[in-house]
């Protein structure tokens, strides 16, 4: 019995140090199958299968509303200059012919999804419920500039708060409209492309704005011209014909649209002392103000708008959480400051 004992002891002590040897001798086999168990799976979430973001380098699309106007080259400029700053960031900048041309966006926006050949996008969408459709299934990281878009796959919103941008706005044209004399002062707007996110967000901004200020906005009489000149030619006309005893306020929805409409009444007296808001703050406005033929505008940071929406796609590829809305800030420009802000937008375009 004593002997069967013994042997059993012996037993339980080999396997007792067999036990140790597999603890303490080479664990190599081991830890590196923890580490292949415990990585992360590559879902392809941030990642697409042709792109270099394995070694920090990204391939950033930029798909803008239009690349044909001032505005949107500031937007572009800020992109550009992301990428100047930061080389191992491609960004890549293009948008439709104009800011009508939505199936061309809609065909930009798919063809680059299904290439592979980018690792985040930023869009300024021309129509925001179509977008949301055909981002659907995106896997890269996305951002919205200037216009947001109302999906869960848009991890962050940078532009302006239209709204309150253009309710500063019409604060400030009210004031402007009392001092030029104007005892009932009353606005109209000549509004971008009807149902557009961003011309809607502007157009309450304007109305809570003046109605706040002691004007009256003319809700019922909004004109719509597609954010481009010619057509506000057409509705300032309008304005006139129906109000040839002049209007204290016209606020329009950027500034080509307000330079177009104030040269459009240029030569009625009944018009001569109206406030013509414009919104964006480009050069053009900027020089206009100090000619006296537009009176003031609403000022976004395009070029700042670019170059924050491209950093935050990188900050979202090197697993940063991003703030649902990055404010890129805005002013009110008038003959007091136009030629500072003129200055600086020249220095964005070299």
């Amino acid at each position: 019995m004593k002997k069967i004992l013994a042997m059993l002891l012996a037993g339980m002590m080999v396997m007792s140090l067999a036990a140790c040897g597999g603890n303490g001798g080479d664990t190599g086999s081991n830890s590196q199958a923890d580490a292949t168990n415990n990585a992360p799976a590559d879902s392809g979430t941030n990642t697409p299968a042709d792109s270099g973001s394995g070694d920090g380098n990204y391939n950033i699309d930029v798909i803008l509303k239009t690349t044909a106007s001032e505005y949107w080259g500031y937007v572009q400029a800020g992109a550009n200059a992301y990428s100047a700053d930061n080389p191992n960031v491609n960004v890549e900048v293009k948008g439709a012919t104009s800011e009508t041309a939505y199936d061309e966006q809609q065909n930009m926006i798919e063809t680059d999804l299904n290439s592979g050949a980018y690792d985040g996008f930023v869009i300024a969408p021309l129509q925001a419920d179509i977008v949301s459709n055909l981002i659907a299934n995106a896997s890269a990281p996305i951002v919205a500039v200037d216009t947001n878009i109302p999906s869960d796959k848009v991890l962050s919103f940078v532009g302006t708060s239209n709204e309150d941008a253009a309710y500063m706005g019409g604060e400030k044209a009210v004031e402007a409209a009392k001092a030029a004399g104007w005892s009932e002062i009353k606005a109209i707007a000549i509004s971008g492309v009807q149902g557009d996110g961003t011309a809607t967000a502007r157009l309450t901004g304007y109305q809570n704005g003046v109605n706040a200020a002691g004007g009256e906005f003319l809700e019922g009489e909004i004109q719509y011209a597609d954010a481009v000149a010619d057509k506000a030619v057409t509705c300032m006309e309008a304005v006139m014909q129906n109000h040839p005893e002049g209007i204290a306020i016209i606020c329009c929805n950027n500034d080509d649209m307000a330079m177009a409409a104030a040269r459009a009444a240029a030569n009625n007296a009944a018009y001569a002392n109206t406030i013509f808001v414009g919104f964006d703050g480009i050069q053009s406005a900027c020089n206009a103000i100090l000619a006296g033929q537009e009176t003031m505008s609403v000022a976004q940071e395009a070029y700042d708008m670019g170059y924050k929406a491209v950093a935050a796609v990188v900050d979202a590829l090197n697993g940063k959480e991003l703030e649902k809305f990055i404010d890129s800030g805005c002013s009110v420009v008038t003959a007091d400051n136009a030629q500072e802000r003129l200055d600086t937008l020249k220095s964005y375009l070299g």
